[in-house]
């Protein structure tokens, strides 16, 4: 008798879970509908008012046997997974998700470069154009190595308004002489939309940088270019934050967006930044978009370069980008982290060593 009494308990307690499981799912497809009017209407989907007037509701209406804090801890986990649930179908939707293990975007520069499609690419040159020699000498450093893509960085964006901010249009006119010279492609950093025009008559590859990750004003206008585009994490970015950045430019019209890594502000100070590597396999994973990583600002110092290099390419990364110079130490930005060109041979010696 007494087995026969647990087994009927037992197949009650079997009913109720499929009873709960069914109310679980319809509680899902209507906060599905929840979630679309959310991202329609352009809120946040997380509404703490909204739950706690819930968890309100559910205490008054608990009669036992589970106390109040079970009762609310079963439901804030009812309420986590219905939220993630939401996050993950509207990330889902976004052009720069992947969607399948195959997808890629594979951009090709004027020279014929490919970036995303499986080939490692460098990307280098100096911090910013200070003359025509100093370009040229890095230029021809950089070529003998089979680099394709030269930096070309005509403004400088610095902390201080009075460092050095870069050449601005003359500056752009000598990387295009130098790179025309050498056979390669060029990108600089644009600062603002109304800048558009003129950077089209002179770069291959426009470069949004740290500073412009979440200018949305700006990223819209890129997307509405014809041209490549690098956009730069920022340094307090989360890595949905770069994925939605880089959005705008896509859902705005422009499919060719590559995306940096450059490092993330930690409490470590032993280097500028710290190398998010972990941040680029999953950015792997989640995007279709190449993915290039910036071993001399997340660093700040030239004499880690080679690991971090090495580093890069077995991340899986599409590019890794890197600051060269002639002579450093008289370098008018980032004198610390830009490599000589006998340190560059080097890394590349060792880069390109690797499987």
């Amino acid at each position: 008798m007494s087995n026969e009494r647990l087994q009927e308990l037992r197949g009650q307690v079997d009913v109720i879970n499929m009873q709960i499981l069914e109310l679980l799912s319809k509680r899902a497809s209507i906060v599905t509908e929840i979630g679309k009017l959310h991202t329609s209407m352009g809120n946040e989907h997380y509404d703490p008012e909204r739950e706690a007037h819930m968890l309100q509701a559910l205490e008054q209406a608990n009669k036992g046997p589970f106390s109040n804090e079970t009762i609310k801890a079963l439901f804030r986990e009812i309420f986590r997974a219905s939220l993630a649930m939401e996050e993950q179908q509207a990330r889902a939707k976004i052009r720069v998700q992947r969607k399948s293990k195959d997808e890629r975007t594979v951009i090709t520069l004027p020279n014929g470069a490919e970036f995303g499609s499986g080939t490692f690419q460098v990307v280098a040159g100096p911090c910013a154009v200070e003359s025509f020699e100093q370009v040229d000498e890095v230029a021809k450093a950089l070529a003998a190595r089979g680099v394709k893509l030269m930096r070309g960085m005509a403004y400088k964006p610095r902390t201080s308004p009075y460092e050095f901010q870069g050449l601005g249009e003359p500056g752009l006119q000598i990387a295009r002489q130098v790179a025309d010279k050498y056979g390669m492609a060029i990108c600089s950093e644009i600062m603002d939309q109304s800048q558009i025009p003129m950077f089209l008559d002179y770069v291959d590859v426009l470069w949004v940088g740290a500073r412009n990750m979440q200018n949305s004003f700006l990223l819209r206008a890129l997307g509405k270019v014809n041209k490549p585009i690098i956009l730069k994490r920022g340094a307090g970015a989360t890595l949905e934050e770069f994925l939605y950045s880089a959005e705008y430019i896509v859902s705005s019209g422009n499919p060719n967006v590559m995306l940096i890594e450059r490092g993330i502000r930690t409490f470590e100070k032993w280097t500028r930044n710290t190398l998010d590597i972990g941040g680029v396999t999953v950015l792997k994973l989640e995007t279709h978009l190449p993915v290039i990583v910036d071993i001399s600002h997340s660093a700040g110092r030239r004499d880690i370069a080679n690991p971090l290099a090495r580093v890069a390419r077995a991340s899986g990364a599409d590019a890794l980008m890197v600051e060269v110079h002639p002579n450093p130490p008289v370098a008018m930005s980032d004198a610390k982290q830009q490599l000589t060109i006998p340190e560059f041979n080097s890394m590349m010696d060792e880069v390109m060593q690797m499987a």
